[in-house]
This record gives C-alpha cells, sequence and structure tokens, in this order.
C-alpha cells in the first residue's frame, strides 16, 4: 500500500506507511490518504466471527493489515493488543454498543479509555505504533499537537512512558473545562509540555500547521503529528465503525446510520472511509454545535472557515472548531480525487477569500447519494434538553457531545438504526450536566481528586516565532 497527498505533488508519490506515520503532514500542505481504499464486502462475516473470537484487538490488526504492509504482521498484531488492552480499557468488550429504550437509536461506548474520551481509541494505537517505529529507526519524535478539549491529554497519556518523544500540545487558553485542562496540565513529565494560546482552537491548529510546512524546522526537530492530520490516527478510528456496525446487525446486509457529533471532521473521516470500504452505511449524519460551518456546506455547499470573533464558546467546547483539518481529505474523495482542483480550493480560495463554493457543481449534488452525508446542528438548549430527557427516559447519562449528536439524530427519520459515536464520558463537563440534571456526573475513581493537582502550562501568544523559540528551547534543556 503507497500513499499520496491530497494536493498531489509528485514528490509526495509513493511512500509507504511507515513514512507517513512519521511525518504527520504532507511537506506539499496536504494530506496522506492510500492510493485507494481495500475491500471489506466480502469479508464482513469473516470479521464478525473474527470479532467474536479474537476480540476488538483481532479485528483492527485484520483491517490495519490491508494498509500497513512494511510492519511485520506478527508486530502488528503484538502492537494491537498492548493498545487494546484491558489494562487500558478495562476487563468487558471494548466498544460495547447499547439500545436508547425502544427507539432505533444506539449508543457506540467510545469512552472507557484511560482519559474518558473516544480519542483514546486512537491515542493508543497510535502510541504503541510510534514507539515501534522510533525504535525500529533508533530516532527520536517530537510530537507537536493542538486540542480543543479531549485530543491532548489522550496523546499525553499515550504518549507517557515512549522514551523516544516528547509532546508539545497547544490549547486554547480558557476555552476548556477544568476537568480537560487538570487532565493534561496536572502531568509533570517534562516530556510534556503543555502550552496554553491566546485565541481558539483554530488558532492553536494554524500553529502547529505553520509549523509543520516549515520543512527545515519540522526535519532538524523531527516534529510529528498526533492530531487527526495523522493518516494512522485515522486509519485507527475506522475500526471502531466496523464494530460497532458488527455489534448491531447480524448479517453482512444490514445496513446502519452513524450519527457523529463532528468539529474537526476527523471522527466522522473515518465513518466515510469505512463506507468507502464496503461496510453498510446508508448514512452519515454530521452532528454541530453552534459553530455550523460543516452543516453550512453540506446545506449549502458553501464552506466558509470563521475567524476567532466568529468561533463560538459553547457548551460542547471540544466542536468549538471553525476550520476542519480533515475536511480536505473528504473534498479529495468528493471531487474524484482530482489534486488540482483540491489545491485550488485550499491553498488558492481558503487562503484568499477564507471560502470556497460547490453548490453549482455535480459534485454536491452526490454528497447524500454517492457518499450518504447528511447534516443538522444543535444549540445549547437543545443539548440541556436531551441530556435531560435521555437520563429520565433511559437512565443513562449523556456529555454535552454526544447530546449533540442524539439531538440531530432524532431529527432523522430512517429505516435503519442509527448508532450515534459517544465522545467523552459525562464527568468532563460538570457544569452542563449540572445544569441539565441538577446534580453532579459520578467521577469514576481513577480521577478522584484530579481538579485539586498542581498545574505545569506556558502562556504563549499565538505567534509562530515564540512556538518555535520554546520548542528549541525546551528541547535543548532535554538533552542537558
Amino acid at each position: 500500500m503507497r500513499y499520496i497527498s491530497t494536493r498531489g505533488l509528485d514528490s509526495q508519490a509513493g511512500l509507504g506507511f511507515s513514512d507517513i506515520l512519521l511525518a504527520g503532514l504532507a511537506p506539499d500542505g496536504g494530506l496522506f490518504l492510500p492510493e485507494s481504499y481495500p475491500e471489506l464486502t466480502s469479508q464482513l462475516d469473516e470479521l464478525r466471527e473474527l470479532l467474536a473470537s479474537d476480540g476488538y484487538p483481532g479485528v483492527a490488526h485484520r483491517i490495519l493489515t490491508a494498509y500497513i504492509d512494511d510492519i511485520d504482521s506478527a508486530d502488528l498484531l503484538a502492537i494491537c493488543r498492548r493498545a487494546y488492552s484491558a489494562e487500558n480499557f478495562g476487563e468487558g468488550d471494548i466498544v460495547p454498543v447499547t439500545r436508547l429504550g425502544d427507539e432505533d437509536i444506539w449508543l457506540a461506548h467510545l469512552s472507557q479509555g484511560p482519559t474518558a474520551a473516544f480519542k483514546d481509541m486512537a491515542m493508543q494505537l497510535l502510541g504503541q505504533l510510534f514507539g515501534h517505529e522510533l525504535e525500529r529507526r533508533d530516532s527520536m519524535l517530537n510530537i507537536l499537537g493542538a486540542t480543543s478539549g479531549d485530543t491532548g491529554s489522550a496523546a499525553e497519556y499515550a504518549m507517557l512512558g515512549q522514551p523516544r518523544i516528547s509532546v508539545f500540545m497547544l490549547t486554547p487558553k480558557g476555552r476548556m473545562t477544568p476537568f480537560q485542562q487538570a487532565q493534561m496540565f496536572s502531568i509533570d513529565d517534562p516530556k510534556v509540555i503543555n502550552i496554553a494560546v491566546e485565541g481558539v482552537f483554530d488558532d492553536c491548529q494554524d500553529l502547529v500547521k505553520t509549523v509543520s510546512q516549515d520543512l527545515d524546522f519540522k526535519s532538524r526537530y523531527r516534529i510529528g503529528a498526533v492530531n487527526s492530520i495523522n493518516w494512522a490516527r485515522l486509519l485507527a478510528q475506522v475500526v471502531y465503525y466496523v464494530v460497532a456496525w458488527l455489534r448491531v446487525t447480524t448479517d453482512s446486509s444490514e445496513q446502519v446510520n452513524f450519527c457523529v457529533p463532528s468539529g474537526n471532521f476527523g471522527n466522522i473521516c473515518a465513518g466515510h472511509i469505512a463506507r468507502q470500504m464496503g461496510v453498510p452505511i446508508r448514512q452519515l449524519v454530521l452532528a454541530t454545535n453552534e459553530n455550523d460551518v460543516l452543516h453550512e456546506f453540506f446545506s449549502t455547499g458553501v464552506y466558509r472557515v470563521r475567524g476567532s470573533s466568529e468561533t463560538h464558546q459553547t457548551s460542547s467546547p471540544s466542536m468549538d472548531i471553525s476550520k476542519a483539518s480533515n475536511f480536505e481529505r473528504f473534498i479529495f474523495d468528493l471531487l474524484g480525487r482530482d489534486a488540482r482542483r483540491v489545491r485550488e480550493l485550499f491553498a488558492v480560495d481558503l487562503a484568499t477569500t477564507g471560502e470556497f463554493d460547490l453548490s453549482d457543481t455535480s459534485e454536491f449534488a452526490s454528497l447524500r447519494d454517492t457518499f450518504g452525508f447528511v447534516s443538522g446542528s444543535s444549540t445549547h438548549t437543545d443539548r440541556v434538553n436531551t441530556i435531560a430527557d435521555v437520563w429520565h427516559a433511559h437512565r443513562v447519562m449523556i456529555d454535552p457531545h454526544t447530546a449533540d449528536g442524539v439531538t440531530v439524530a432524532r431529527r432523522k427519520e430512517s429505516e435503519v438504526p442509527t448508532i450515534v459515536m459517544e465522545t467523552a464520558l459525562p464527568v468532563k463537563f460538570a457544569s452542563t450536566i449540572y445544569e441539565a440534571l441538577g446534580r453532579d456526573p459520578e467521577v469514576p475513581e481513577g480521577f478522584a481528586g484530579l481538579l485539586e493537582l498542581p498545574r505545569h502550562v506556558i502562556d504563549l501568544d499565538s505567534d509562530v516565532s515564540a512556538l518555535k523559540g520554546l520548542i528549541v528551547e525546551r528541547l535543548a534543556e532535554l538533552d542537558r
């Protein structure tokens, strides 16, 4: 399997998985994708048997081997078993799926990992892949990432104890919940550097992309990525779509919908890839909060990014994003993998006007019929009411982002089951849970006392030179 960039420059053709694993963003500014998507349709019954016999690690290994041919299969299986271990995800089934009463809506529980968020599903695998490849190359990696809430802690916990990895993680100052901040900032490790940036998540993400596009700096300081711009992380997420489908259906002909709370288009992009591989997904229902850039596109064909002043601070903060970094991968597929058009849209139109318009194209007409996408948005009132309703009707407590998903799923009529992708445990968003239910969420035993721990975080202006200077300074200290 070889990988190409969405922007299609010849110098980016023909790379193997291990090369793009460490590279993150493609040097031409595009995102890596495989030259083609492997077909899963004929393997669905076998995957069902594999899930019953070998569990989640076995299914993960089978799917990953279709994309990874430069890591020995036995080593890859060991990596999957370490990532998806009982120590990391508990003794029960990984990604159990439960039904909301007699509604034809199901919840795929993705938040059983070390940081109680769906990001653990990919990050635990990514940490093991990084460790394996760095050991093979006798090399080091300095991860530079940005988070709107849960990616940061999931990445940091996954990389802790990896001797060849340091992490620089950017967060939007004051825009995460106290629990999310405490999860990250309480880590006391010189190789984990938390940085609070003045601005919103998009400002953090822009800094990461700008540094990654400075090829000399990236090479000299061995900069890598864990955000969903990294193909390996997206690939890991494809697995849980397959497993969730297997848990709800009984044979290979049954279709489901997936409803996915989405801000950065990473999670639902994995669903798109699963559908392209042949998993019987009728619709991919994208749910946004008040930051509805993606809902606007799927409704109108206009993709218009917002500036910091237009990005709302909401009660589902991990989706407070107005510039979806994974969206380019889907547009590449939507446009028939026409890299020239993708370059024009993302490197020219977005860079100059901040938007592009596909409303009058034949591709826009194919969004629903060919690619199965529909969308909806949710407000603070919606999510608070949904949290209360799901609790009182079903005695199930859901977090605000999952509530956005349930809200939108309930509005879409469907003849097939709809699986809502859970995003996090409610404990991360205590104030909104209290507003909805008049009670605090339970604090899992492993998180007791977290909010009282000392904080380790550096404040920084949204300035790429300042960020580069901090990276150089900290790496010099680690080398002493």
